[in-house]
């Protein structure tokens, strides 16, 4: 390709990513605040994890037959208009305090998601040679992670706004009373997700209007591996990469989007606690500079994806045998060990497909509904016992994702 349109690729992409971040982060916020507005439980709460996480698993197939009809550009433009439609759903949501309305306009914005990031790992993946994918996805998630900073910044200082003193006074109200203050407090939403909506519409016709240029899929590989021949559900080291992506998802979800009531019963105030995510989107970001220089000049895939496994592991024992700040701070550096884990699962999922690349992609969209059982998980076992013990599940996911980077991959391959 040439470098123009490399550049010019790279940077349409990247634009899609700042989105992919400054919605899929701001679940962080809308956790503790759906909680206190809609008046719910830790296990109704994480609901809205579930919501727009398990829209990838649903729409991921009929992501890829659409982008099949429709091709990249029309594809992430009905994949935007989407998304805006679902933050239009927010407003009757707010106006009704509607929590099951709340979670109808998440799942259309992550099925919006869905379609744009079936089209857009690919090919950032196939868009040069497959040994510096992870170097490409890294500069990706730079854009991801600085919009999901911006995001909760943003709309963390619109709903969070004097937030202490609101919660005392609807602790001290009853009846119609309360319910006016509850009103007042959702109808926050309204106008950020108005704003949100427009952007993404105008977006929508951006990407329309460029002109992406097409890139093919290499079949070679598939060839040499013999391949062609070979069903899909053949392939021991996709599917094993399906599942570690799916353990991943979940974990770097649990390690953001609990922090916020975690952190309350760590002694931070309510109107820090939901801004923590904040931190962790730092974490991820120092992770992604790390990686985009050691990969794949120092150090391979396959190792950056090992020493990401041991090191959240590391990191998440620790916080189990901590408390208080410490244990807040291990749980925020957990998500510098996630930073080389999407950019490493993915591009060895998906090596040597050859026209296996599209319908393998979107099975593993579909893995990132570990973003919706996980957290769910937790949520339950913490509105059983207390947010810290919980945690737990993130060792096993360590320990999974530890095998794929180390055999794993390997599985299958000739």
């Amino acid at each position: 390709m040439k470098k123009n349109n490399y550049i010019f690729s790279l940077s349409i992409i990247g634009v899609l990513y700042f989105i992919f971040g400054f919605v899929t982060w701001l679940n962080s916020l809308l956790i503790p605040f759906l909680r206190t507005a809609c008046e719910l439980s830790d296990s109704q709460a994480y609901f809205v994890t579930f919501a727009f996480y398990i829209s990838y698993f649903v729409m991921a197939i009929p992501s890829s037959w659409i982008l099949n009809k429709t091709g990249f550009a029309k594809g992430m433009s009905v994949g935007l208009a989407v998304m805006a439609l679902g933050a239009l759903v927010f407003i009757p949501a707010a106006y009704q305090r509607s929590y099951y309305l709340f979670l109808c306009g998440l799942f259309v914005m992550g099925t919006g998601l869905s379609l744009l990031q079936t089209a857009a790992n690919p090919y950032i993946t196939i868009l040069g040679p497959i040994e510096s994918a992870a170097k490409r996805m890294s500069i990706m998630g730079l854009f991801n992670k600085i919009a999901g900073m911006i995001g909760i910044l943003w709309l963390g200082s619109v709903l969070f706004s004097n937030m202490e003193v609101l919660n005392s006074e609807i602790l001290s109200l009853t009846g119609l009373a309360k319910q006016a203050a509850l009103d007042a407090l959702v109808h926050r939403l309204v106008m950020p997700y108005i704003i949100m909506a427009i952007i993404l519409t105008l977006l929508a016709f951006m990407i329309l209007l460029a002109k992406l240029p097409k890139v093919e899929q290499n079949n070679e590989a598939e060839d040499q591996n013999g391949l062609n021949s070979r069903s899909i559900f053949r392939i021991p080291y996709l599917w094993i990469g399906i599942v570690a992506l799916f353990l991943y998802v979940g974990v770097e979800v649990i390690a953001i989007d609990t922090l916020g009531l975690y952190g309350e019963t760590q002694g931070i105030s309510k109107e820090l606690a939901p801004k923590l995510g904040t931190f962790s989107l730092i974490a991820l970001t120092i992770g992604y500079i790390v990686g985009i220089y050691l990969v794949p000049k120092h150090i391979s895939q396959s190792k950056a994806l090992t020493y990401s496994a041991i090191l959240g592991f590391v990191f998440a024992v620790a916080a189990l045998c901590s408390g208080g700040i410490t244990s807040v701070v291990f749980i925020i550096l957990l998500s510098f060990a996630h930073a080389m884990m999407w950019p490493g699962i993915w591009p060895l999922a998906i090596d040597k497909l050859g026209s296996h690349t599209a319908l393998a992609s979107a099975f593993l969209i579909m893995a990132i509904a570990g973003g919706a059982v996980l957290p769910l998980l937790y949520g339950a076992w913490a509105t059983c016992a207390d947010r810290h013990i919980p945690y737990l599940i993130l060792l096993p996911c360590y320990i999974f994702i530890y095998y794929f980077a180390t055999k794993g991959h390997k599985t299958g391959k000739r």
